[in-house]
């Protein structure tokens, strides 16, 4: 019986609950297994959800596995990182944190005793040989000159590569399969290969790595993971997966399932692609918003609970789709209207004086921190003789439907009053510097006495009364649907980071905490960058206002 809470079924929930009623099994083990060569992104995020989520669902566990079997590439800062990511995702391995490296001496002697059994044996064959004896998928590969080599043959030479007496790139250790395979993965792959690399928890004990397919379904066998949830890309490789544990792994061995991992659109998955736009200085590190990373994510506003929620909307399959970058942003709206107090900013400030406002004159007036929540109660925002209004919310010469600030216009200022325009100031080029204006002292609060209507509702500060705020608009880093395709270079998006200095923001702002997260009203949400300081404040947009994921399901 599916013991499952909030999430959906689906067809990966059905096999494991097929296993529990048979009595397969009686406790449900699953596994995250990242590889420590770089940052966790958007897709990692998938996966995290469905394997810590089903170990919750079902009362089990989750193991949390470093495959750190390539020290070549791998770093400590990237270990670190990823233990964040999945803590601030809301999930915990407690107890449950391993490395592939605390099993470099069992998956050694394993292979020890795949070559006893006659089904492992060393080869001399260069990387570029095995490639050419390997064989294509309409022609069977051919045997090694080594293939036939005796057992003792074998582990002498096995011994030796351990040892260190052998070149990088000499000797490997291959599994004697079948040349002749239809799958190419069970063409005799390679499982040891020889890395004269220090090692970031083994020194320099070892110089010879196991490979993934080797490591991944053994420390599966060695923790008593019962269900391997992967990607499709696995899918061949699920045959090498159970021939490996057949051979030297007592029964019962975990199951491995496939399912079709996140592609999103405008967003670049590939972490090797994600590495050269942080050493060619393309962004500002991994931690870049316009990044798909966690820290990208997270450094940009978005919350867990976004994640989480979009994780499990979009399901899982066995088919490759193209998520759209909208229903992510859709469903961080509606996660930030519910749990963002509102504030005002002009990004873009324009000077208007109310001349009929008494000057020197400074109210506090009562604003609503969050209609979407009761308990968040009010804030008291000032209101003086001088105040900003955005320059796009002014038009000299408006067309038809623009119902906002004109000369002659009356408008209503939010939690403020009505404004009329009257009269418009120039500089020296012919731009528009400032606004002059009256009030109605009898619409405080954004409604006239006598009923009269205005069309339009502006945001706006006190001049004086505000902070200057810096401001960061990110859009997508790339212009093309699916960068997996082109040169980078040729599919960035130029206008992906625009910065504006002279913002202002409520007052009462002034004390913002790093992660703090805000709806500028008629504007977007905003979160507080970690290079924010009270005396230079700094907010990237999280995401605009506009849902256009919404508004495309309702057509």
């Amino acid at each position: 019986m599916d013991t499952k809470t909030n999430s959906p079924s689906n067809f990966i929930r059905n096999i494991i609950d097929e296993d529990l009623a048979s009595g397969k099994h009686k406790a449900i083990v699953t596994r995250f297994p990242p590889e420590p060569n770089g940052y966790l992104h958007i897709g990692h995020a998938k996966s995290i959800c469905l394997n810590f989520g089903i170990a919750r669902d079902y009362g089990g566990t989750c193991h949390l596995r470093f495959d750190d079997t390539n020290p070549e590439k791998e770093e400590i800062e990237y270990i670190e990182s990823i233990q964040e990511d999945v803590r601030w995702l809301g999930f915990d391995w407690g107890e449950h944190l391993y490395f592939a490296s605390d099993y470099f001496e069992q998956l050694y002697n394993l292979a020890v005793e795949l070559i006893k059994q006659g089904k492992a044996y060393v080869c001399e064959l260069s990387a570029d040989q095995i490639r050419q004896y390997r064989g294509t998928l309409t022609e069977p590969g051919k045997d090694s000159p080594y293939r036939n080599r005796s057992v003792e043959e074998n582990l002498d030479l096995f011994e030796r590569m351990r040892r260190g007496e052998f070149e990088e790139g000499s000797h490997v250790l291959r599994a004697k399969i079948d040349m002749s395979a239809a799958n190419i993965v069970m063409r005799d792959p390679t499982l040891y290969r020889i890395r004269k690399v220090s090692h970031h928890r083994t020194g320099d004990a070892w110089c010879i790595y196991p490979m993934y397919d080797f490591t991944h379904c053994l420390s599966d066998a060695i923790e008593s993971i019962t269900h391997s949830i992967c990607t499709l890309e696995f899918e061949n490789n699920r045959a090498l997966y159970e021939w490996i544990l057949e051979q030297v792994y007592p029964q019962p061995h975990p199951r491995q399932i496939e399912f079709a991992r996140l592609n999103l659109s405008y967003t670049m998955m590939s972490k090797r692609k994600l590495l050269e736009l942080v050493n060619e200085g393309i962004v500002k590190g991994w931690d870049d918003p316009r990044m798909p990373t966690l820290s990208g994510l997270r450094r940009r506003g978005y919350t867990p609970a976004a994640i989480r929620d979009f994780a499990d909307r979009i399901g899982v399959s066995k088919a490759n789709s193209m998520v759209d970058y909208s229903f992510l942003e859709h469903c961080l709206r509606e996660d930030l209207n519910q749990s963002s107090p509102r504030t005002m900013a002009v990004l873009r400030p324009l000077k208007v004086v109310i001349e009929n406002y008494p000057e020197g004159q400074v109210e506090q007036l009562e604003a609503v921190n969050n209609p979407q929540d009761p308990k968040a109660g009010t804030r008291l925002i000032p209101f003086a003789r001088e105040i900003y209004i955005e320059q796009e919310d002014f038009m000299m010469d408006p067309p038809k439907k623009f119902f906002r600030l004109a000369p002659g216009r009356e408008v209503r200022l939010r939690f403020a009053y009505f404004i009329t325009c009257t009269d418009v100031i120039y500089d020296a080029e012919g731009n528009i510097v400032e606004i002059r204006a009256t009030y109605d002292p009898e619409t405080k609060g954004g409604s006239a006495p006598d009923g009269r209507k205005v069309k339009s509702t502006l945001h706006w500060v006190a001049a004086e009364q505000s902070l200057q705020a810096e401001i960061r608009l990110y859009d997508h880093l790339f212009t093309t649907e699916d960068p997996s395709e082109g040169d980078l270079e040729d599919i960035l998006n130029p206008n992906s980071l625009e910065v504006l200095e002279g913002a202002r923001v409520e007052l009462n702002l002034q004390d913002v905490q790093p992660g703090d997260r805000f709806q500028f009203e008629r504007i977007g949400y905003f979160c507080v960058d970690p290079d924010s300081s009270p005396t230079h404040l700094v907010f990237n947009r999280t995401v605009s206002l506009r849902d256009t994921w919404s508004k495309l399901q309702q057509k």
